[in-house]
């Protein structure tokens, strides 16, 4: 019997995937996983974003330059590229592409660290309507992705986001105050943010 290929990864389906909490992520052999996990991780778009004492000092230097949205394909590649501790990667080149064209059409961002002109950190992330589904962070400098986490946060109050889902919670997150909810709570959340009408660059 012929194995069936598995549809591809058009804007179309990966919206209707985040429109129904499930994401996906690259297996073995060019496969393509989908999660929906129990409990969600988010992080709070509230007062309760902790942002550390030692973090704050960097804040105050300036030594990093925020940009968004300058070389998304950059930004995936460097989320892709292995680093110690993560000598695995769940993002190929078949996620790349598919997020990519995601970017084309204004449904994915990234928030990028820079310094000297140089990209030292960042991360990526789908927004649909009141969603920002936060995926991958790097960082090549200390707190270079923590920076570029603080600004997405700033970012999505700005621009009206109700929810920051980060799938997982992992120590570097929990820092900042990521939690896990129920599956069911997470799915009401995200009917609502679904109803909103945020914009990641609002009109000025």
């Amino acid at each position: 019997m012929q194995r069936q290929q598995p549809p591809p990864l058009t804007p179309a389906l990966l919206i209707s995937a985040y429109a129904q909490g499930i994401f996906p992520m690259a297996g073995r052999r060019e496969r393509i996983d989908w999660y929906d996990p129990d409990p969600r991780a988010i992080i709070p778009l509230d007062d309760r974003f902790h942002v550390p004492k030692s973090l704050t000092r960097v804040l105050r230097k300036g030594e990093f330059e925020i940009r968004y949205d300058t070389d998304f394909r950059a930004v995936m590649s460097a989320c892709a590229a292995p680093a110690p501790g993560r000598e695995d990667t769940w993002i190929n080149g078949m996620l790349i592409d598919a997020y990519a064209r995601l970017h084309q059409l204004g449904l994915a961002h990234t928030v990028e660290t820079w310094q000297n002109g140089v990209m030292v950190g960042g991360l990526y992330g789908v927004s649909i309507k009141g969603l920002f589904a936060g995926e991958s962070m790097f960082s090549r400098a200390p707190d270079a992705s923590k920076i570029a986490l603080v600004y997405l946060v700033e970012k999505l109050r700005a621009g009206g986001f109700t929810l920051l889902d980060t799938q997982f919670v992992t120590p570097h997150l929990a820092h900042f105050g990521a939690y896990e909810i129920p599956r069911a709570e997470y799915q009401q959340r995200l009917a609502h943010a679904l109803t909103v009408d945020a914009k990641f660059h609002p009109a000025e």
